[in-house]
């Protein structure tokens, strides 16, 4: 089993509200961590959206964060949980945005846990299994 660290961790700890590195620390002594390729894609947006001295700092975060921490692909075997999960949620009416349903359809087909702030969408997928965030949330 690993670890999926969902968008909102991460730019949780970007914007100092998540001690990524206390969670991290607990964390990676009981699982591998991973991105997803789809978290990979919404940080680097973030970077290409932001300017100036803000685009520098979270491009470092980014890169810092995708050199470290091996990514994990949208594969069939992901697509084939993800068309399920998202009929079945369909049927039930409760959809989730299409990025988190990716994220947790990899995370699903992988066997492994998500760490999300995001707690509303994600909760949504049934047999999705996810680890606390909150002790490491900050307030600011």
């Amino acid at each position: 089993m690993g670890l999926v660290l969902d968008t909102s961790v991460l730019v949780g700890a970007e914007r100092g509200r998540f001690d990524l590195g206390a969670f991290l620390e607990k964390e990676e002594a009981a699982d591998p961590i991973y991105l997803t390729t789809i978290t990979a894609s919404e940080l680097l947006h973030g970077v290409e959206r932001a300017e100036g001295a803000r685009r520098l700092r979270r491009s470092d975060f980014v890169e810092d964060l995708l050199a470290d921490i091996a990514i994990l692909p949208f594969d069939l075997s992901a697509a084939r949980v993800h068309a399920r999960l998202w009929a079945e949620l369909e049927r039930q009416g409760t959809p989730i945005g299409p990025h988190d349903l990716m994220i947790g359809a990899i995370s699903l087909a992988l066997g492994h846990r998500v760490a999300t702030l995001n707690r509303k969408e994600f909760d949504r997928i049934s047999g999705l299994e996810m680890a606390p965030t909150d002790p490491y949330q900050l307030r600011a």
